[in-house]
């Protein structure tokens, strides 16, 4: 089996407090609980996978407190992978902290759920204001323009994007929110993002407040335990914890598999 290797790569971090993150009272809500932001690659000898793109330069500097470190696109370059050899960018979903970059890789397939898709280019989207601001709409239509021209896959439901690399829908966070399944030499590794922000989400059965569907974020819990080959392989999206629970390769870098 042609297993993956997979990295953790946190490209800025936020200064938060608790009652930030997670849905209904926090009796701790005034202390700090950081936000890390990462995207997540994933290589093996033929194919080679970035998971989300960040935020990118222009929007990091609008974002109150964020100590943005550098470009995501930057990031993955640091580690041998330019963006031109990206062969494929799994978009968990259409969030602007997930989509920043993703112009930037310019040879990719972008990979994106059929219903995430519709929600942000439908009618209810632009009304419903408490999930709206999280759009870039740039990197919307830099989507719809990829699909245009032959390079964007949408679909709907589980479904693999390569050998040993799948994608799986989950909903709750978003309306197609889907987290990715990969094969490592540990076992099957389960890569989040936002299904669950932090280990915390999903370890107590706690939501994220920003949600499109209560149910939903339960369910995506329910998932993400499934698809897992145990709970040590599940990658929260946010979480600084990422980068103890996992070996390092370097301060900000964490090696998920092998």
């Amino acid at each position: 089996m042609n297993d993956f290797r997979v990295y953790a790569i946190r490209y800025a971090e936020r200064d938060a407090r608790r009652g930030e993150h997670f849905h209904g009272y926090e009796s701790r809500g005034e202390r700090p609980h950081p936000t890390s932001y990462y995207v997540w690659l994933a290589v093996n000898d033929e194919h080679t996978v970035v998971i989300d793109t960040g935020i990118g330069p222009q929007r990091a500097a609008l974002v109150k407190g964020l100590d943005y470190r550098r470009s995501p696109v930057d990031a993955v370059a640091a580690l041998g992978v330019p963006a031109d050899a990206v062969g494929h960018v799994v978009l968990t979903h259409l969030h602007y902290d997930h989509t920043g970059t993703a112009h930037e890789f310019g040879s990719a397939r972008y990979v994106v759920q059929q219903a995430e898709l519709d929600y942000w280019s439908g009618p209810w989207a632009e009304r419903i204001t408490r999930e709206r601001w999280l759009l870039n709409d740039d990197d919307l239509a830099h989507l719809v323009r990829a699909r245009k021209e032959g390079r964007a896959s949408v679909v709907d439901g589980d479904a693999f994007v390569v050998p040993g690399l799948s994608v799986h829908l989950v909903g709750g966070h978003t309306a197609g929110m889907q987290v990715v399944r990969v094969r490592t030499a540990r076992g099957h590794v389960v890569l989040a993002s936002d299904a669950s922000h932090f280990y915390e989400n999903i370890e107590d059965d706690r939501p994220f407040p920003i949600l499109h569907s209560m149910p939903g974020m339960y369910g995506a819990f329910d998932r993400i335990r499934e698809l897992a080959d145990g709970p040590e392989l599940v990658v929260a999206g946010h979480d600084p914890l990422v980068l103890e629970r996992f070996p390092l390769l370097e301060p900000d870098v964490a090696v998920i598999g092998p």
